[in-house]
C-alpha cells in the first residue's frame, strides 16, 4: 500500500502541483514570519547589548519619600556622587549621564523622525568610548553640537554645516562638530540623537549640576556583581540604585522580545487564514482524484485491502505532498524573511546589522505545519472513500452525496450559522472590551456554517447568474451546469475566496466608517482653527500661548493645563481651560446641563459623572498639588473623544495651585479661519519651531486616522496571500475538472462545439465560481463590519456605518478578473484535448 501511494503521487503530479504551491504559500508565510521577526528580535538585543558595553554598573537616583500616593522628588546625582562612585574600589572610571527631548530640523525645517524618537544628550569629555565619532571633534559650549550617522546621512548633513533645533524652548542654530555612530534603539527605528557637552546638555534640559544617571566601568578582573556590592556599601542607602550592565541588558532584551510579539502574533494569524484557504484546495484535490480513482481503489478492496489501508494510503500521499511543499516553504521563507527585512528600509524602518536568523523551532514549526494541515485535509477524503462499497464503486465513477448526508449537512449548516448570528447579535449589545471574545467566537461559528451551507447556496445563487449566461448561448449554459453539477466542489473551491473577501471587506467597511467618525468628531468637538502642541506630547512652554495671544488675526486662545487632583480618595486628572473662549474652541456633544466652565463651574465626560455618580448641579470637592480643597460644581456633562475628555475647569482656578503649570495643547481661534498662510504666520510666530506642531482639524483627523491606515493598509497586502491561495485553488479545481470531463469534452467538440465555445464554458465556469464566492465573502464582511461597528460606537459617539460601494465594486471586478486569469490555462488544456482519444478516455 505504500508503493502504491507513493506510485500515485508520482502518476498524479501535476495535478498535486498547485496543492503543493497553496501549502507551500502557508507555510512559507508561517516560516517567513518567524525568521523575519526572531532576526530582528536578534538584531536588536544584540545592538543594545552592545550599548551596555561601556556600562558595568548603572547608577540612578532612589525617589525620596513623600506622602499618600504622591511620587517624591528624586535624590539627585551630583558630581560629588560620581566622584565618589568613580573612587569605590573596583571602579576604573564613571560617566554622567544627561538625557532629554530634542528635535531636530531638516534642510527644510522639517522634523527629523517622530517626535518621541527625537532625543538628545551629552557628550562626556573630548572621547566619549560610548559614541565613536566618525568624523569632527568634541563639542564645546552652547555653539556646538553632534549628530548620529543616520540622521547625518538622512538629512544630508556635513560637519561645518548650521542645524534648527530645539529643546522644549526657543529655536536654536548651532554648528555640527562632529558626526557619531550609535546602537541607540531610537535611532536604529528611524529617531534621530543629538549631543551636546555636559554643561551645555544640564542647563538646556534643566538639570544644572545633576544627571539622570551614572555608569560606572569595572577595572581588568574586577566582576559587574563585585562592584555592584562595593558602590551599595559605599553610598547612602535609600538614595541611589545600582543595577549591572548585564541585567540592564537582559532587560532591554526581554522588552524587545516582548516588542515583537504583538507583531509575530499578528503576522502568525494572517499565515493561519492562508493555511486555512489552503486546506480547502487540499480537501478540493484529493477529493477529486478520490473520485477519480474510484473503481482502483474498490478493486484495491476487492482484492483484500482493508477500510484502514485504504484511508492510510490516502494519507501516505498527503504526507509526500505536505514534506515537499514543507521544505519549499521553509526554504522560500527564509527568503521572505530576508525581503521583510530590507522591505523595512524601503519604509523608512531601520534594523541594526546581523545574519538571518533561523531557528530549530522554525524548522520544526515548518515543517510540523506543512504536513499535519496537508493530512488533516486529506483524512477526510481518505475516510469518504474507504466507506465506499467495493461492488457500488466499480459499478460507479462518481460516488455521489447521499440525500440523507445532504440533508445531515445542511441541517447542521443551518444550526452552527443560526448559532454564529446570534452569538454576534448578543456580542453587539455588549461594551467594546467585553463583546471582543464572544464576537469572534460568532464570526468563526458564523463562517463555519456557511462553509457547511454553501453547496446548498450555490443552486440559487448561480441560478440567478442564468439570465447573463444565457447571452453566451451554449457554453453559457453548459457553464451553468457545471458549476451546479458537483456542488460540494464548487463550494470547496468559492469559499477560499469567500474567506479572503470576507475579511477584507470586514476591514474595510470599519476603516471607512471609522475615518468618517473621527472627521465627524473633529469637526464637531474642535471650533477651534488651529491646536499647538509639542511634537513628542511634551508639556508646551507658557510663551507659547502668549506668542499666539499677540500674532495677528488670532482672535482667541485656550490652554489644555494638565494637573492631578484628588476626589473621594481617587487621583482624577484635571484640564485647564480659558473659561470665557471654551465655548468658541470647542464644543462637544453635550449630554445634559450646559458647557459653561468658570469660576466654581466645570464640565464633566459623561464617564467620568457615571463613575462618581455626578449630574448637572452636583457638588464635589477637589484636592490640588498644594494640599488646598476647592468645592467645584458640576454645570454640565459631555461626550468624552480623543481630543476632549475628563475634567474641565477654569485655567485661572486651577494654575494657582500648580507649581508647573502642564501645559499640554493651545487652541487657536483666527479671524480668517484656516489657510496655508495662516497656519505659516502661527509657525512663523513661534519661530519655525521642529519641536512645536501646529495643526489644523483635518491634521489631528488624519493623525488619529493614520494608525488605522496603516493598520488597513498592511491587512490588505497579508490578506493578498490568502487571495492568491484562493486563485491556486480555483485554477486547480479547473484543471482537475477539465481532466475529468475529459470524455464529455470530447463528445462536445464531435457534436460540433468549437475551440472557443470550449475555453469560453471553462471561463464562464470559473467566472461563475469566483463571483459566487466574492457575494458571500462581501456579504458576510459587510455583516461583519456593522456588528464590529457596534462595538466601536460604545467607545465613539459619532460612528455610524458607512458602506464603501465604490470599494465593493472593486472587490466585485477583482474577485471576476481572478476568474479569468485562473481560467486561463484550464481553458487552453481543455480546447487542446484530442477530440477521438478524449471520447476513449476512461
Amino acid at each position: 500500500m505504500f508503493r502504491t501511494a507513493l506510485r500515485n503521487v508520482l502518476a498524479h503530479k501535476a495535478r498535486l502541483l498547485m496543492t503543493v504551491l497553496a501549502v507551500m504559500l502557508g507555510v512559507a508565510f508561517v516560516s517567513g514570519t518567524l525568521v523575519f521577526t526572531n532576526t530582528i528580535s536578534d538584531a536588536f538585543q544584540k545592538s543594545s547589548a552592545k550599548g551596555f558595553d561601556q556600562v558595568d554598573v548603572a547608577m540612578t537616583a532612589d525617589y525620596q519619600e513623600a506622602e499618600g500616593d504622591r511620587v517624591g522628588k528624586p535624590h539627585d546625582l551630583t558630581r560629588a556622587t560620581l566622584d565618589k562612585s568613580e573612587r569605590v574600589p573596583g571602579a576604573a572610571s564613571a560617566i554622567g549621564v544627561v538625557q532629554g527631548f530634542t528635535a531636530i530640523a531638516d534642510k527644510d525645517g522639517e522634523l527629523i523622525g517622530e517626535g518621541f524618537q527625537s532625543q538628545g544628550g551629552n557628550y562626556w569629555g573630548a572621547k566619549d568610548p560610548r559614541y565613536p565619532l566618525v568624523s569632527g571633534h568634541a563639542p564645546k559650549g552652547p555653539g556646538e553640537i553632534l549628530i548620529d550617522s543616520d540622521t547625518a546621512k538622512r538629512a544630508g548633513y556635513q560637519v561645518g554645516d548650521t542645524v534648527r533645533m530645539s529643546v522644549d524652548g526657543p529655536v536654536l542654530t548651532p554648528k555640527i562638530t562632529g558626526i557619531f555612530t550609535t546602537d541607540d534603539g531610537n535611532v536604529a527605528a528611524g529617531g534621530s540623537l543629538t549631543l551636546f557637552d555636559t554643561a551645555t546638555a544640564q542647563k538646556l534640559f534643566g538639570k544644572a549640576g545633576v544627571y539622570d544617571q551614572i555608569d560606572v566601568k569595572a577595572k581588568p578582573g574586577v566582576t559587574q556583581a563585585a562592584l555592584k556590592a562595593e558602590l551599595d556599601k559605599a553610598l547612602p542607602e535609600g538614595t541611589v540604585s545600582t543595577t549591572t550592565g548585564k541585567q540592564l541588558a537582559d532587560d532591554q532584551a526581554e522588552s524587545i522580545s516582548r516588542s515583537m510579539d504583538g507583531m509575530r502574533t499578528a503576522l502568525l494569524v494572517f499565515a493561519g487564514i492562508a493555511l486555512f484557504v489552503g486546506t480547502f484546495i487540499i480537501a478540493n484535490t484529493f477529493t477529486m482524484l478520490v473520485a477519480q480513482r474510484t473503481r482502483e481503489l474498490a478493486l484495491m478492496r476487492a482484492v483484500g485491502a482493508s477500510r484502514r489501508q485504504v484511508t492510510r494510503s490516502v494519507l501516505v500521499e498527503a504526507f509526500v505532498v505536505g514534506a515537499v511543499a514543507a521544505v519549499t516553504g521553509l526554504v522560500a521563507g527564509i527568503g521572505i524573511g530576508a525581503g521583510l527585512r530590507s522591505l523595512m528600509g524601503t519604509f523608512g524602518g531601520t534594523v541594526p546589522d546581523g545574519p538571518l536568523v533561523v531557528k530549530p523551532t522554525t524548522i520544526v514549526a515548518a515543517l510540523a505545519v506543512g504536513t499535519l494541515v496537508t493530512m488533516l485535509a486529506a483524512w477526510l477524503p481518505g475516510r469518504r472513500a474507504a466507506k465506499i462499497p467495493p461492488v457500488a464503486a466499480m459499478n460507479s465513477v462518481h460516488a455521489k452525496a447521499t440525500t440523507k448526508s445532504l440533508v445531515l449537512r445542511n441541517t447542521l449548516g443551518a444550526l452552527v450559522s443560526a448559532a454564529g448570528v446570534a452569538v454576534v447579535l448578543v456580542a453587539t449589545g455588549m461594551d467594546g472590551s467585553d463583546g471582543q471574545v464572544p464576537m469572534g467566537l460568532g464570526a468563526v461559528l458564523l463562517i463555519i456554517g456557511v462553509f457547511i451551507l454553501t453547496p446548498l447556496l450555490s443552486r440559487p445563487l448561480i441560478a440567478a447568474a442564468a439570465p447573463v449566461l444565457r447571452v453566451f448561448g451554449v457554453s453559457g449554459k453548459l457553464a451553468r451546469q457545471n458549476s451546479v453539477r458537483n456542488p460540494r466542489r464548487t463550494a470547496a473551491t468559492a469559499s477560499a475566496l469567500m474567506i479572503g473577501l470576507t475579511l477584507i471587506t470586514g476591514m474595510t467597511v470599519m476603516a471607512g466608517s471609522l475615518q468618517q467618525a473621527i472627521e465627524k468628531m473633529a469637526s464637531a468637538s474642535i471650533k477651534a482653527d488651529y491646536v499647538v502642541s509639542m511634537a513628542n506630547g511634551n508639556a508646551l512652554s507658557p510663551d507659547v500661548e502668549k506668542k499666539l495671544e499677540r500674532t495677528d488675526g488670532v482672535t482667541a486662545t485656550s490652554p489644555m493645563l494638565n494637573a492631578a487632583s484628588r476626589i473621594d480618595g481617587r487621583t482624577e486628572y484635571l484640564t485647564g481651560v480659558d473659561g470665557a473662549a471654551i465655548g468658541e474652541l470647542a464644543g462637544p456633544e453635550v449630554d445634559t446641563g450646559s458647557f459653561k466652565v468658570g469660576g466654581s463651574d466645570v464640565v464633566v465626560d459623561s464617564e467620568t459623572a457615571k463613575t462618581y455618580g455626578w449630574k448637572a448641579g452636583s457638588a464635589f470637592t477637589a484636592a490640588f498639588e498644594d494640599g488646598k480643597k476647592q468645592k467645584l460644581t458640576v454645570a454640565g456633562t459631555y461626550e468624552s473623544n480623543d481630543f476632549l475628555s475628563g475634567i474641565l475647569l477654569d485655567e485661572k482656578v486651577l494654575a494657582p495651585h500648580e507649581s508647573d503649570p502642564y501645559n499640554m495643547k493651545v487652541m487657536v481661534k483666527t479671524a480668517g479661519g484656516t489657510s496655508g498662510a495662516t497656519q505659516d504666520k502661527l509657525e512663523k510666530a513661534l519661530g519655525t519651531n521642529p519641536a512645536v506642531k501646529v495643526q489644523d482639524k483635518q491634521d489631528i483627523s488624519n493623525e488619529i486616522a493614520q494608525m488605522f491606515t496603516l493598520m488597513l493598509n498592511m491587512v490588505y497586502g497579508l490578506l493578498a496571500m490568502a487571495v492568491i491561495v484562493a486563485v491556486l485553488g480555483v485554477v486547480n479545481t479547473l484543471a482537475m475538472s477539465v481532466f475529468e470531463r475529459s470524455q464529455e469534452i470530447g463528445m462536445l467538440r464531435a457534436i460540433g462545439l468549437d475551440r472557443k465555445g470550449i475555453k469560453r464554458m471553462v471561463r464562464l465556469e470559473s467566472l461563475v465560481i469566483s463571483l459566487f464566492g466574492a457575494v458571500l465573502g462581501i456579504g458576510l464582511g459587510v455583516f461583519f463590519g456593522w456588528a464590529a461597528g457596534e462595538l466601536l460606537a460604545t467607545k465613539l459617539a459619532t460612528y455610524e456605518l458607512i458602506l464603501p460601494w465604490a470599494r465593493m465594486g472593486i472587490f466585485l471586478l477583482l474577485a471576476a478578473t481572478v476568474g479569468v486569469l485562473a481560467a486561463l490555462w484550464p481553458a487552453r488544456r481543455a480546447a487542446r484535448l484530442n477530440m477521438l482519444e478524449a471520447i476513449k478516455a476512461e
